[in-house]
């Protein structure tokens, strides 16, 4: 395997995914709290992103191991594994490295923290393992979108933020012999819930849109997603409707202080946004118009993230 067929093994182009709320959250955690660790965040990005490919390249492998219809772009192309003809031994002996490695600077991570920190490691692990791996995979149901905007928008932003406060009392994360005490600020949540929507909304819109694209070939390959469940025109209508809804999240926590005035800038994207919106639904495609998917999540959140930026220099 040469280092271009494993970028297309991790679908590099996907990262964004989890590098942008790690990103958010640790500038969003400086403005409002005025801490950060650098040891902390290096420890988690380097355990975060290595996941990250890992659990992409256990996606392939499952598409390409349990895959019915054996032709086409989906799995002719689109899979590198049949594409650049990589061995899939190999593949599984690097998943197992990866996610070993993976583990490591995790458990590094929760022992310059708390346990707190490792039960939602745990969690996140569960969900990108079972996502694509076991008797019944989240991408083969009608939950994939709930799941990989929950997990990647909201539960990695907390923990790139949590890691900076985890001695503060955000929250207490109390285990002695069969007992387990968990203490949250109910407020303190509610504003991360509101600032990681149009982050939630993104990429839950990156599996929509693949997911839309994938109709044809998930029906033979009996992958039951959402837009196979709601149909195709609904399907698409919310992938409009959640862009929307981010959007009205942005100017909700303006209006509400957790947010800076100057994340209105983020608005200034809603017209390019748009054109890309109806690109994508007028001609619905994995090889042509899918990647539209990422290039908003980019377009969108890199201009929000980066009003943070600039309301902790000014």
């Amino acid at each position: 395997m040469n280092f271009s067929s494993f970028l297309k093994l991790i679908e590099i182009q996907t990262k964004v995914a989890s590098i942008i709320p790690f990103l958010f959250g640790s500038l969003y955690v400086y403005y409002r709290y005025h801490v950060f660790s650098i040891k902390n965040a290096v420890i988690m990005f380097i355990s975060m992103i290595i996941f990250d490919m890992t659990t992409t390249m256990i996606n392939n492998y499952m598409d390409y191991k349990q895959a019915i219809k054996k032709e086409g772009y989906g799995y002719e192309i689109h899979n590198p594994i049949v594409g650049d003809q990589l061995a899939p031994k190999q593949i599984k002996r690097l998943i197992i490295f990866m996610l070993c490695l993976s583990g490591c600077f995790g458990l590094l991570l929760v022992s310059q923290t708390n346990a707190f920190v490792l039960f939602l490691g745990i969690i996140c692990f569960i969900i990108g393992i079972g996502y694509s791996f076991g008797p019944l995979p989240i991408s083969r149901t009608p939950f994939g979108e709930i799941f990989s905007g929950i997990t990647m928008g909201l539960i990695l932003t907390f923990i790139s933020m949590y890691i900076h406060i985890y001695d503060q009392e955000f929250i207490r994360f109390h285990h002695e012999s069969t007992h387990i005490e968990l203490f949250m600020n109910v407020s303190q949540l509610l504003v991360l819930v509101i600032v990681s929507i149009p982050l939630i909304m993104g990429i839950s819109n990156i599996m929509l849109a693949n997911n839309i694209c994938d109709m044809d070939d998930d029906l033979i390959n009996q992958r039951y997603t959402l837009p196979i469940c709601i149909g195709k025109e609904r399907a698409l209508l919310l992938f409009f409707a959640l862009y929307i809804f981010g959007y009205f999240s942005i100017i909700f926590g303006v209006m509400i202080g957790v947010l800076p005035f100057v994340s209105l800038v983020t608005l200034v994207t809603l017209k390019p946004v748009l054109h890309h919106i109806k690109q994508f639904v007028d001609a619905p495609s994995k090889q042509h118009t899918f990647s539209l998917s990422v290039k908003i999540f980019i377009l969108i959140n890199v201009v929000y993230l980066s009003s943070i930026l600039i309301a902790i220099i000014i």
